[in-house]
């Protein structure tokens, strides 16, 4: 009886235990299927303004460590060189042409042309014009909105010209979009990392109690002017160069880092870290004056790589192998097919998005180049791309090829630079080597041809 007894406890005891074993690795399982995902978004900063990218005075401590921590692309790029054509492609996966934002601000009516632009922004009919070219997102895939099939809950903060949030699919956020309350380019989004990061934390916080996947776009107002880092930050860097400008920016540059190291590490503190993708990129380079609080030429808006050169990073710790790749290129086109692919979503990721998976060594390998292309600051059709564009550009390995449109750039030159010998695009070989230039010329043509 004694016997039978124990064989009678031992069995429930192994039921329990496989039972157990059962609902934690299908827990497990669908815990890896919906990670949640973190965009890191930098504003205004160049290339090689890191430490881990080989900067001699910028110190980025947090930045670095997750470099390292990452499969990380140097050679990482963005289509265009300014802020909303290039904030739109990393939600939506599509280039500028695609998706139809090609400027930050659409054109005024004819008497308003030559008005100062405060005065713009607040006629009535040009806001009905803002208004109107709101609406080009709601017909792009938008990552929030897709991320919803799988139950995740999603966040705002930061720079984001789209309206309310809520346009980009957000579930929560801080932007309201609303013209006639000063909204523009993120509005009270804007206060997220100079004022602290309670709001997403917040949400992350409401999101882990409820068990929901997460993701969260972060996209501080960082190292974006106004420079006007603390006190503390400004004094490290004064006596490290003789232009105050650039001291400033270079101070900046350390406090977007001090705020993604606040973050990273309360996402890793709450035990969210092995169960989250990481993504950094910026959406476009910065080369500060030295005189000035103001983006030098081959910078910001330009063809050039301090416009459009950008690290790339991937972070999901013990799924993905932490690599420095020196060499492959990297686009924030493939920012949606990646995440898209990491979740189980691949049947989301549209034939028009012509990304890659950077998670797939297979598709990086066998890349062979990536395009861009360089609009006007301002708008100057509300939905033919054309009129707003000044050059499209290719890279083929290390060559790069820059055609300008005739249209907007007719004294502009073609100009074809070796990045491996030449990475500041100093000597233009385009005369030397017109087959390259042909070569090339038909890539871009057969990639978009306006």
């Amino acid at each position: 009886m004694k016997l039978t007894r124990l064989f009678i406890t031992l069995a429930l005891a192994l039921a329990w235990a496989v039972g157990t074993e059962a609902v934690v690795s299908a827990a497990e399982k669908g815990k890896s299927n919906t990670p949640n995902v973190v965009l890191l978004i930098s504003d205004d900063q160049a290339w090689n303004d890191y430490g881990f990218m080989g900067h001699e005075e910028i110190e980025t401590p947090h930045l670095d460590k997750l470099a390292r921590e990452s499969l990380t692309f140097k050679r990482g790029y963005v289509p265009d060189s300014l802020c909303r054509p290039s904030l739109v492609t990393m939600v939506t996966g599509l280039y500028p042409h695609q998706h139809g934002v090609v400027g930050n601000d659409p054109p005024p009516p004819a008497r308003l042309a030559n008005a100062p632009k405060g005065k713009q922004y607040r006629d009535p009919e040009y806001l009905e014009i803002r208004n109107t070219y709101l609406r080009h997102i709601l017909d792009d895939p938008r990552l929030a909105e897709i991320l919803k099939q799988k139950g995740y809950v999603s966040h705002q903060s930061g720079k984001w010209w789209e309206g309310h949030y809520s346009q980009g699919g957000f579930t929560d956020g801080m932007t309201h979009g609303d013209r006639t309350r000063g909204g523009r380019h993120g509005d009270l989004g804007l206060k997220i990392g100079r004022e602290g990061l309670k709001p997403v934390k917040d949400f992350v916080r409401k999101a882990e109690k409820d068990g929901d996947p997460f993701f969260v776009y972060y996209a501080p107002f960082l190292p974006h002017t106004p420079h006007n880092p603390p006190e503390r930050l400004l004094k490290k860097y004064r006596d490290r160069t003789p232009h105050l400008p650039v001291a400033k920016y270079w101070a900046m540059c350390e406090w977007f880092d001090e705020t993604i190291g606040e973050l990273v590490n309360f996402i890793d503190d709450s035990g969210l870290g092995e169960d989250t993708i990481f993504v950094y990129v910026t959406d476009n380079g910065w080369i500060n004056q030295t005189d000035a609080s103001r983006y030098a030429p081959r910078s910001k808006r330009s063809q050039y790589e301090g416009g459009v050169r950008t690290p790339i990073m991937v972070r999901w710790t013990g799924k993905v192998q932490p690599e420095m790749n020196e060499h492959n290129l990297a686009s924030s086109i493939d920012i949606v097919p990646t995440v898209l692919s990491a979740v189980g979503l691949e049947d989301a990721i549209t034939p028009e998005m012509e990304g890659i998976n950077l998670l797939d060594p297979k598709a990086v390998a066998a890349r062979e180049a990536i395009f861009g292309e360089i609009f006007e600051h301002d708008i100057q059709h509300m939905t033919d791309p054309e009129p707003s564009l000044r050059f499209r550009w290719v890279i083929d390995g290390y060559w790069k090829l820059i055609v300008p449109h005739p249209a907007r750039e007719p004294e502009a030159k073609v100009e074809l630079f070796n990045l491996q010998n030449d990475p500041w695009e100093e000597k233009n070989l385009a005369e030397k080597h017109p087959e390259r230039v042909k070569q090339l010329t038909k890539m871009l043509n057969d990639w978009w041809t306006p």
